[in-house]
């Protein structure tokens, strides 16, 4: 890994393992879902405050030619090298965006309308069978714009064979292959350097931005705040991530891409960023995303021991109950703070519920439509049949969690699934 990372603001005591970094919530709730949304760090918070209310400009247009424009120019510049040191890249390679699902989709689609403008007739798109809806809608809408799409198998553990990547390409017509760093819902872990590499074995000799050169695409929104990412090291050609899963406000992140890589934009408007992303800059979301991001990194060791500490209690907590196991097999490299459980006969929607009534905040992987629970797309993908799809529990940590945290989900775990299962049972009737 690269030793391009952003020295804290100011040192701090460090937490006790199982001991929150920021103060717990003052409603006496316990959130446990940072995958979905991290609270704003206090730090961010009051940088974003003070952004706002000074002279400094940073609320101005960086276009603007006057002394207000300028100094936004200046700070937006500034913010850009804190990002790239952050993640091994190049000033120039980091494009602000609104968030990770608008990287994800100038990433896609971007490159399948620069490779139809090249004149490839039926480019070809891979992605995992468990990437982010961001990825795969977008890799859809390709689909319907004339791109071919190759869904990449996964094992049990919801993981990319490298070699199986590779051998799906066809290269002078391959866009893009896209394979996210760390699952949003059940928090595997891909070896994105080894994909990289067997992608570029497959097309030896090409140049980067060349005919015959396979760009990679990684989607590293889950993964940022707690494993070491790095653009260069790894060989990449892209690379998103959302600014609110770092402990920055909603509404700001990055696509991170190579200058070699041609992209086409998907919006017209004034092509802000390098040609490629239009629309005014924001400037104080840029400043915010850049020191949530050094935040993060200047933590990411010593939070994620703590994180993975208390997951092993809360798995070993919970897998101890009649008819619940952790999804991925104890091998499995995943996020620290990411505990995704299989809840035999549970519905996930009436266990949610009625953790939600506990004052326990927790996610799943199904999502809800129109009153029925869906299977999880990525449960299925990892060959679990619809029934089990349709009974997870997703709970995840972050810097404020603590272990009394933990034993309240703990706590009221066995009440939920009796609840849950009965819901089930309720349902299976009505539809018998």
């Amino acid at each position: 890994m690269s030793a391009h990372t952003a020295p804290p603001p100011a040192s701090r005591p460090s937490p006790a393992l199982g001991q929150a970094a920021t103060t717990p919530r003052g409603d006496g709730r316990v959130y446990l879902d940072y995958a979905a949304s991290a609270p704003v760090r206090p730090q961010v918070a009051e940088q974003v405050a003070q952004d706002l209310g000074s002279g400094l400009g940073g609320w101005a247009s960086p276009s603007a030619q006057h002394a207000s424009g300028r100094r936004a120019s200046a700070l937006l510049s500034q913010a850009r090298a804190r990002v790239a040191q952050a993640l091994g890249a190049g000033p120039h390679e980091v494009l602000f965006t609104s968030g990770g699902s608008e990287a994800d989709s100038l990433a896609v689609i971007g490159r399948v309308m620069a490779a139809r403008a090249a004149g490839v007739e039926r480019p070809q798109v891979v992605i995992s069978g468990v990437e982010h809806p961001a990825v795969a809608d977008s890799a859809r809408v390709a689909q319907s714009l004339g791109a071919e799409l190759t869904v990449l198998g996964v094992d049990a553990a919801g993981r990319v064979d490298p070699a199986r990547a590779a051998s799906a390409l066809d290269p002078g017509r391959t866009a893009l292959v896209s394979v996210m760093t760390a699952n949003n819902e059940t928090g595997v872990v891909q070896d994105v350097a080894g994909i990289v590499s067997a992608v570029r074995q497959a097309s030896p000799g090409a140049r980067r931005g060349g005919p015959e050169w396979v760009p990679v695409h990684t989607d590293a929104v889950a993964a940022v705040a707690h494993l070491p990412v790095d653009f260069n090291a790894w060989d990449l050609d892209a690379l998103s991530l959302s600014g609110h899963k770092l402990g920055a406000p909603v509404g700001v992140g990055v696509l991170v891409l190579r200058r070699e890589v041609a992209l086409t934009p998907a919006a017209g408007g004034g092509r802000q960023e390098r040609g490629i992303r239009s629309g005014t800059q924001d400037v104080v979301g840029a400043r915010a995303l850049a020191l949530a991001l050094e935040l993060a990194v200047a933590e990411r060791e010593r939070e994620a021991a703590r994180l993975e500490k208390l997951r092993a209690h809360l798995l070993a907590g919970a897998t101890a109950l009649p008819g619940v196991r952790a999804t991925l097999p104890v091998q499995a490299p995943h996020l620290p703070g990411t505990a995704h459980l299989t809840c035999q006969g549970a519905d996930s929607e009436a266990l949610l519920m009625d953790l939600d009534l506990a004052g326990i905040d927790a996610s799943a992987g199904s999502a809800c439509h129109a009153g029925v629970t869906q299977p999880s797309a990525v449960m299925l993908a990892m060959g679990h049949d619809e029934a089990t799809a349709r009974s997870t529990l997703r709970a995840t940590m972050g810097r404020a969690t603590t272990a009394q945290d933990v034993d309240r989900l703990l706590a009221a775990l066995p009440h939920a699934l009796e609840v849950a299962r009965r819901a089930s049972a309720l349902r299976r009737g009505s539809a018998g």
